[in-house]
């Protein structure tokens, strides 16, 4: 079986944390297929500051701190560092794709990685899917699981 790669940006995270309705069943879908080992989930190290408190969205509380940090250490679940190397390769999308700057982390990193999928939530980022990297990056929707949730303990985590 192939394990497919899924770069999530902070949206989807957040989308998971605060239960957003019509986003939430699309992220625990994804979430499902890695708990079966289908998805391995990737992000930048930016994504564990940015989902405390992104602009326009609910600032998640100092006490949901633990459970933010032990969700991050899930065994599907992959962590990659801002580099100067991954930085620098930010700055040419910034240039050349007219993506906003920590976007354009998100997006370095997924090409760096050779993602299959960079999933948010950002229409505007959507947008530039199939526009920028090489090979061309898909940005879409997380994609929901084909088949119903398998009752797992502690996958209904929403640290709200």
């Amino acid at each position: 079986m192939t394990v497919e790669k899924i770069y999530w940006d902070s949206a989807c995270f957040l989308s998971h944390f605060h239960a957003e309705v019509g986003q939430v069943e699309k992220c625990d879908g994804v979430l499902q297929r890695a708990e079966r080992g289908e998805v391995l989930i990737v992000t930048s190290a930016l994504t564990l500051a940015e989902v405390l408190w992104m602009r326009g969205e609910p600032r998640l509380q100092k006490e949901k701190a633990e459970l933010v940090q032990k969700f991050f250490r899930r065994s599907y679940i992959r962590v990659y560092n801002v580099s100067r190397k991954l930085a620098e390769a930010a700055q040419i999308i910034v240039w050349d794709n007219r993506i906003k700057p920590k976007d354009a982390i998100h997006v370095a990193t997924a090409i760096h990685l050779g993602a299959d999928a960079l999933e948010t939530f950002d229409a505007k980022l959507i947008g530039r899917s199939g526009q920028v990297g090489n090979p061309l990056l898909l940005i879409r929707e997380p994609q929901p699981a084909a088949q119903g949730r398998l009752p797992l303990a502690g996958s209904a985590e929403h640290p709200t």
